[in-house]
């Protein structure tokens, strides 16, 4: 009998063990390749450097700080904040913020960064 009970208990973990969700996985965050300059103000300049944000982000705080203070005359940076434009973050599927694009003249995203960046970061991604 105890045999039978022990096999049965057996029986009933692993079929409870199968019925079980899968644990969530890591976000996986992606960035557009591609983007639309005239999604952008001024869409002229030969660099755009495109801050996705969210007003309660901290480490948002930080990314813009240290992009936006970027002083170059060949260069436009905009910041673009979730709670003011969700359409754009929805358009280019920003699924996590922040996100930092380097974009070339024709809209092709030359380097994506995703969370906090450092200075030495920006400065290799950007033309010399």
């Amino acid at each position: 009998m105890l045999v039978v009970l022990s096999a049965l208990a057996v029986g009933v973990a692993l079929l409870l063990q199968r019925r079980r969700p899968e644990a969530p996985s890591a976000p996986s965050y992606r960035a557009p390749t591609q983007i639309d300059r005239a999604d952008f103000d001024p869409a002229d300049r030969p660099i755009l450097i495109v801050v996705f944000t969210s007003k309660t982000c901290d480490s948002c705080r930080g990314v813009w700080e240290l992009v936006g203070g970027l002083d170059r005359p060949d260069t436009v940076v905009q910041r673009i904040a979730v709670e003011d434009d969700a359409a754009l973050h929805k358009r280019y599927k920003i699924d996590g913020v922040p996100t930092t694009l380097v974009v070339d003249p024709h809209g092709v995203v030359q380097q994506p960064f995703f969370g906090p960046i450092t200075p030495e970061e920006l400065r290799q991604a950007l033309p010399h």
